[in-house]
């Protein structure tokens, strides 16, 4: 039995700068990404860090609700409808866009694919 399989990326944008903007927390405290999606059942979820002209570099894979894992200052929790990137003491080197992907799960028959006549049009 063959599964598709569908990926769908959000695009978050970040860029710090060398200040906190917070007085009453002068340290940066903490930064928060949510991404969220519509998907009704879901194989994983991917965190990416793209820097400018270069490839995306994945962060996390979650793959189960309330999954958490961390990696130095990032922390990233899965929900069921979403995902949070969390990032402790923001500095100015976590400018980057971040990305959300989210691996969808289809079986024959529940599933169809969809031309996308925006990206026909750019041909």
């Amino acid at each position: 039995m063959e599964n598709m399989l569908e990926c769908a990326f959000i695009v978050l944008w970040l860029q710090l700068g060398s200040e906190s903007s917070d007085p009453e927390n002068p340290g940066g405290g903490r930064l928060s990404l949510n991404c969220s999606h519509t998907a009704s059942s879901f194989r994983g979820l991917q965190w990416y860090r793209q820097d400018p002209g270069k490839g995306p570099e994945l962060l996390f894979l979650l793959y189960s609700v309330r999954d958490e894992k961390q990696k130095e200052r990032l922390r990233a929790t899965l929900l069921k409808k979403g995902s949070s990137l969390h990032i402790k003491a923001p500095k100015p080197e976590d400018s980057a866009t971040y990305l959300c992907a989210v691996q969808t799960q289809c079986s024959p028959g529940t599933c169809r694919l969809y031309p996308n006549p925006e990206a026909a049009a750019l041909e």
